[in-house]
């Protein structure tokens, strides 16, 4: 009331001065108003909305409110001009970016269906538009279908379009994970595509830890990893050196009926032969060779090579083989090619394999060694010696005498009657020696079906009669003991077969007396054969020597010596080890210094012979009798 009647005051002064100038009635306005008293105002709380009707409990519910398939529904469902607000869910498109708002219209207007969405999607990423592909998408998720006036909803293909782009872009795996995982805010499950694209960030990232969980997780999950999956969590371990855990998800890819890469089968095998696991490559090979999805798979030239070398250093013939079906297999490719390229087999490896196949008892790879060796010649000139001596190796390691002969007569017809040829090929007691060994296997049976096959071959229509073959007999004859069975068979070179007796002839006749410590009869083969004008070889007063020193007579020894010496032969280490070891243990120290003399001359270390004069000097009679008395 104060301030109503101090106003009503002041309009009367005004009324009753009527001041001409406008400023004076500003003052005067002024000054009334700030003489009046401030009102109080204080805060009123407005009353709260009436409570809503409790419904009746006897009342049927309504139904759920149905979906959309959108996150976005209740932002855009009235006011489409809102079509871009801010959201966590996807990042705003970018004013003035390279997709402006103009674009967006002309685009959307262009393609309002995902159909036509796709087919733009498909467009830009021949041309690699990443960016606007994922500004284009955010856009179209926010926007109306104009048919329904409901937002867009993506599916599951077209969502992975998306991912595509954030994956091209250089998204990190973490950032991936995120952008599968809000697929289910618009009602989508991840396929398998989608997870592909997860994991093709993290082997990007070479997060290996993290592609193994993904793998898990969908094994768990019921979405079944395909062949682009297995591959490329393989492909990342083995990058990685995690050959064990690679291992496990080959062998599900195997289990599933999968095909591996070209790429990751080759980095597998280049992994375990780095790393020794070759029992493990040889059962992953034999698994893919029996799929017919991974069959055909097969690594390159070099890699063979590794394989089988590495194979047969570690005698292994599993491995060694499936190395050589794929030299083969290259082989028999680079003859269909225009023009041929002809590739060949090192025969070295060639003798490699034949060795392995001698020590693993496999004639699988002796007949695959032996074939791509023909194969990788193709006719132009035989296999060389050593070739058919390591054949000769292998069957005799077996036990395939037969093929073993067979395989000696296909050696003397190609290389028996060079003029240049050297002798020793065809010594029983070096090049022929597996062959004794298995000849004398089992004893005199052996021995005999031997001899008489020999007999029975060599009146056969094409006639093969041998002196290489039965100086084999006779030196096994001689290494069981047997100097009758060995005469005889000496005999029968001449008298039944019609053949002459050579060196090695003599030299295993020889031999066969000398075990027996006939010594005379040794010395007697000897001046027969000089008598007969067959020169003798450095094995020949070998085994003279040893003839002596077995009747232990190291003068005698070490006169065949100087007479070996003279003729232009040397010694050997070993022979000049017995003759010394005889000096010591007959007390022949004369004897020994001459051998000293021979040691120096050929420049030889002889080693000392503590630990085998050791053995010798023990006094076995007294320590078993001790041992008998307590």
């Amino acid at each position: 009331m104060a301030a109503a009647s101090a106003a009503t005051t002041t309009w009367r002064l005004l009324r009753r001065h009527h001041p001409s100038h406008p400023a004076v009635l500003l003052l005067l306005l002024r000054a009334s108003i700030s003489s009046s008293r401030a009102l109080l105002q204080q805060p009123e709380l407005s009353p709260d909305p009436p409570a809503a009707a409790a419904a009746p409990a006897d009342s049927a519910p309504l139904p759920p409110k149905p979906s959309s398939g959108s996150p976005f529904y209740g932002e855009n469902w009235r006011n489409p001009a809102a079509a871009n607000p801010s959201s966590s869910l996807l990042p705003a498109v970018i004013a003035g970016g390279p997709l402006n708002a103009h674009s967006r219209a002309m685009v959307y207007s262009a393609s309002p269906g995902a159909a036509e969405l796709k087919e733009t999607f498909a467009k830009w990423m021949a041309e690699q538009r990443w960016e606007e592909m994922k500004q284009l998408f955010e856009f179209w998720v926010r926007s109306l279908d104009p048919a329904t006036g409901k937002p867009n909803r993506p599916d599951v293909d077209l969502f992975n379009h998306y991912l595509r782009a954030h994956l091209m872009s250089g998204a990190l795996p973490i950032e991936m994970l995120d952008l599968a995982e809000q697929m289910r805010e618009f009602e989508i499950t991840p396929n398998t595509a989608s997870h592909n694209l997860v994991l093709k960030s993290m082997v990007q990232a070479q997060e290996a830890e993290g592609a193994e969980k993904l793998i898990e997780r969908m094994l768990q999950t019921g979405t079944a990893p395909d062949d682009e999956s297995y591959n490329l969590v393989v492909n990342l371990l083995i990058r990685l050196n995690h050959v064990d855990s690679a291992m496990k998800y080959l062998d599900l890819m195997l289990k599933s009926g999968y095909t591996i890469s070209s790429i990751v089968f080759s980095d597998y095998v280049r992994a375990c032969v780095r790393s020794g696991r070759l029992d493990t490559l040889a059962s992953v090979i034999e698994k893919c060779k029996a799929t017919d999805q991974n069959k055909v798979l097969c690594p390159q030239w070099s890699w063979c090579v590794e394989i089988a070398e590495a194979a047969f250093e570690a005698n292994n013939s599993k491995l060694g083989l499936f190395a050589l079906e794929y030299l083969a297999r290259w082989i028999a490719r680079s003859e269909r090619v225009i023009p041929p390229l002809h590739l060949s087999v090192d025969e070295g490896l060639v003798l490699s394999a034949l060795s392995a196949a001698g020590r693993t008892y496999s004639t699988d790879l002796l007949n695959a060694a032996w074939s791509i060796l023909r194969k990788s010649l193709r006719q132009k000139r035989a296999p060389t010696p050593e070739a058919y001596l390591a054949k000769i190796y292998a069957h005799s390691s077996i036990g395939q005498l037969q093929r073993a002969f067979s395989t000696l007569r296909e050696f003397e017809n190609t290389y028996g009657n060079f003029e240049d040829i050297d002798s020793e090929l065809f010594s029983p007691f070096t090049s022929l020696q597996p062959l004794v060994v298995a000849c004398c296997k089992d004893g005199f049976t052996t021995l005999d079906s031997v001899y008489v096959q020999l007999e029975n071959l060599s009146s056969a229509d094409s006639p093969y009669k041998s002196v290489a073959a039965l100086n084999c007999v006779i030196l096994g004859c001689a290494n069981i003991w047997d100097l009758e069975r060995a005469y005889e068979t000496f005999e029968a070179i001449k008298e039944k077969f019609g053949l002459t007796p050579d060196i090695h002839s003599y030299n295993v006749l020889l031999h066969a007396f000398g075990k027996r410590k006939k010594t005379e009869e040794a010395c007697n083969v000897f001046q027969h054969l000089v008598s007969l004008g067959v020169k003798p070889n450095a094995t020949t007063y070998s085994l003279l020597v040893d003839a002596h020193l077995v009747n232990r007579d190291p003068k005698a020894a070490l006169a065949v010596i100087d007479e070996m010496v003279d003729v232009g032969f040397t010694p050997s280490k070993e022979t000049l080890k017995k003759v010394q070891r005889r000096c010591y243990r007959e007390s022949d120290f004369d004897s020994d210094e001459k051998v000293q003399s021979l040691v120096k001359q050929f420049s030889y270390r002889m080693g000392g012979e503590n630990r085998r004069e050791m053995l010798y000097n023990i006094d076995y009679g007294s320590v078993f009798g001790s041992n008998r008395e307590e």
